[in-house]
């Protein structure tokens, strides 16, 4: 709650923190549009594959040509560096931040190495590059005396904030997890179908500049899967045993939905991640959804507590032992700056990876020959399912986030987790090399469990 405070301080002495961005998409633009109001913040660099682009943008969210300059050497106070070379961001030593917004898993996963390797502080807007490798990022972090982040406005550390809030006063985690638009049938979905799910035509989205595969990822289930996976890792809650269940379940029943099955609830256990539904199975649209929200439901153990909970209007499930916080939407990049600040100021995340507990396992969409490319997150090919990550290791399970441009070497039935023996992969890819020795890490610590 100091954190503005903190910021204005580091005005007063003219030193803002530093922050070098890698990727100008919409995460980034939003942040971006937040930057200029917030005193004690400075972007030092920008870093874009599309330079052009990326000017575009900053020209379309307000800020002034005259603030970005093309060379590191003519920065000036509250200039910013706008440049293709993530390596030179990363290398400034006059920035004290590095954010991986680019939402490529291989890239996050190298500009985080190497932001580590600089000494650098990192804030992990890529939820792909954390749930592929992150809680091995996360460690080597720590290691080196850094801080690796969640972002902040996207809803995996908002939901680590809510879970540390009811934890912290005493209560224990039944269910965390977000709202979505959910139907059994979107698990099908491909960029050829999205946007009829959305209500748009094809044009209509192509003006807008939506990118067809990324929203389909969204409808699909596997930024879900994604987020959950994430969570589980920095929270210690579990994934479910075989995939999201996505219940239908407005504000006002979450105690009574995201409880035990043994009570009435959905869950296989207590202390689980979960999706809820914003439309009911046949479409219509669930009472006071949480689609843009996200949620935690606890337990009061103790007949005082529950007596508090009626006592003070706390909505409760019918035996009045579950209760629920819930934050109704997300302001995604435009919260980004609380991580920002947070990591360079107090020296703590808003949320990082402390094992690996879950993870996104690719699944076929529909029958698939050997000899099919896979086209990855939101593609024709594959959605991802979120599993625990001890199924994934003793199953080998191919995680979605290296699904993209590998070759099929057997045929594969519609709704079949796919395996790393059903593909050809490349063993000297970086990002593989570093997931399969966190797979192989945890293989002994499962066996002797």
């Amino acid at each position: 709650m100091n954190l503005y405070r903190m910021l204005r301080a580091r005005a007063a002495e003219n030193r803002p923190v530093t922050v070098g961005l890698i990727g100008c998409g919409k995460f980034a633009s939003m942040f971006l549009a937040q930057v200029p109001r917030t005193p004690g913040l400075h972007v030092r660099a920008i870093a874009d594959v599309n330079v052009e682009r990326a000017r575009a943008t900053l020209a379309r969210i307000g800020w002034a040509p005259e603030r970005i300059v093309g060379t590191t050497d003519a920065v000036r106070h509250r200039e910013t560096v706008l440049t293709d070379s993530a390596a030179a961001v990363i290398a400034d030593p006059r920035v004290e931040v590095i954010v991986e917004a680019t939402g490529h898993p291989g890239a996050g996963i190298r500009h985080a190495l190497a932001a580590i390797e600089a000494g650098k502080h990192l804030v992990m807007v890529n939820v792909e590059a954390d749930v592929l490798a992150g809680p091995v990022l996360a460690a080597r972090a720590r290691q080196a005396g850094l801080v690796y982040s969640l972002a902040y406005g996207d809803q995996p550390a908002l939901v680590c904030e809510l879970v540390d809030t009811v934890r912290t006063a005493g209560f224990a985690v039944v269910a965390a997890g977000k709202g979505t638009k959910y139907l059994p049938a979107y698990h099908a979905s491909t960029p050829a179908t999205v946007w009829r799910h959305y209500g748009l035509s094809e044009q209509d989205a192509r003006a807008g500049g939506m990118n067809p595969q990324m929203f389909n990822s969204f409808l699909d289930g596997t930024k879900s899967g994604i987020e959950m996976a994430a969570i589980a890792n920095a929270t210690g809650l579990a994934a479910p045993p075989d995939g999201l269940t996505f219940p239908p379940c407005g504000a006002d029943d979450l105690p009574h939905v995201l409880r035990p099955a043994a009570e009435g609830g959905v869950l296989a256990a207590k202390g689980m991640v979960e999706v809820v539904s914003s439309l009911e199975r046949d479409g219509r649209p669930v009472h006071r959804d949480l689609r843009w929200g996200v949620y935690v439901v606890f337990e009061g153990e103790s007949d005082y507590v529950r007596r508090c909970f009626a006592e003070y209007g706390v909505a409760t499930d019918p035996s009045g032992r579950y209760a629920a916080l819930y934050r109704p939407y997300h302001l995604i990049g435009l919260e980004l700056g609380v991580s920002v600040a947070s990591a360079a100021l107090r020296g703590e995340p808003t949320g990082a990876p402390e094992a690996w507990r879950g993870d996104v396992a690719a699944t076929a969409k529909r029958d698939l020959a050997a000899g099919e490319v896979l086209d990855g997150e939101g593609g024709a090919t594959v959605w991802g399912k979120c599993i625990p990550a001890a199924r994934a290791a003793a199953e080998g399970t191919l995680p979605i986030g290296l699904a993209h441009g590998v070759r099929l070497t057997r045929a594969v039935g519609a709704g079949e987790v796919l395996r790393w023996s059903d593909v050809a992969f490349d063993a000297t890819d970086e990002a593989v090399r570093l997931r399969r020795a966190m797979e192989e890490a945890h293989r002994p610590a499962q066996a002797a469990a």
